[in-house]
């Protein structure tokens, strides 16, 4: 059985994440029955990351095996946009060992927050960021950020009840907007981007992260703050979790796996 990874983009704003459920349109889901179709028969898909409703996903990835043999990355490609809406896209397949897993095998993930900061909300922007109004500390924000580097004990930030192990390494957290000193060309006016990658991640931790950073951002709680957060452990002491729809999954990493078929 031929094994495949594919890297797809959604809109998540019409879903009830990508996981399959019970109730609701699910992306899993979707791509599942277009694979259906393609393969004659049910094929599970294995995602790197379970986006809860209305986050969206730039690089999402996941792995699947056929049954048929005669399938190429292209036609895959071709085959699934054809049948899947237009909120979804598969950006492209390629072949993969047996051994690969989209969840298991990812060495690293990258996830990107984007905050409106503006008097008006433009509306083409209202899905795909949290429309703030009010002037933002910015460098206390990227102060701030630079505390969540590292290895931690993130379980300030996990929603309540998830369970499992909360230490995580993270290898890159900083805010970019003007006068950050990150690399804000091309930002539009007023956007402010929150960017993160790590070994992984627990349930809304990035969104629970986002809303400690504004909270020092408004001025309500020194840079320091977040160290204190991460030590503490305690959910209640972190900020509120951001609204889903600013956040998007950028990209998964996987080291050296080389994506090419098994010789026998």
């Amino acid at each position: 059985m031929p094994s495949f990874k594919i890297t797809v983009a959604y809109d998540g704003t019409p879903f009830v994440g990508w996981q399959r459920q019970e109730n609701g349109t699910s992306v899993q889901g979707l791509i599942e029955d277009a694979l259906r179709d393609l393969d004659s028969r049910e094929v599970t898909l294995h995602g790197a990351g379970r986006t809860d409703a209305g986050v969206h996903a730039i690089g999402q990835v996941a792995s699947f095996a056929l049954v048929r043999d005669d399938i190429t990355p292209e036609v895959i490609v071709r085959s699934l946009n054809a049948k899947l809406p237009p909120e979804i896209r598969v950006r492209e397949a390629e072949p993969a060992p047996a051994t690969f897993h989209a969840r298991f095998s990812a060495t690293s993930k990258r996830y990107r927050y984007r905050i409106l900061n503006a008097a008006v909300l433009d509306p083409f922007e209202r899905a795909y960021a949290w429309h703030l109004f009010g002037a933002l500390d910015l460098l206390a924000m990227a102060e701030a950020a630079r505390y969540v580097e590292g290895r931690h004990d993130f379980a300030a930030f996990e929603t309540a009840g998830a369970g499992g192990p909360t230490e995580r390494v993270i290898t890159c957290s900083t805010v970019i907007g003007p006068g950050t000193g990150g690399d804000d060309r091309g930002h539009d006016v007023g956007l402010v981007t929150y960017e993160i990658e790590g070994n992984g991640f627990l349930r809304h931790m990035v969104r629970a992260i986002v809303g400690t950073l504004v909270e020092i951002g408004r001025g309500r709680q020194p840079p320091e703050w977040m160290r204190d957060v991460i030590a503490s452990r305690d959910r209640a002491r972190a900020g509120r979790n951001a609204p889903a729809h600013g956040l998007f999954l950028v990209s998964v990493d996987y080291g050296v796996v080389q994506f090419r078929p098994d010789v026998a």
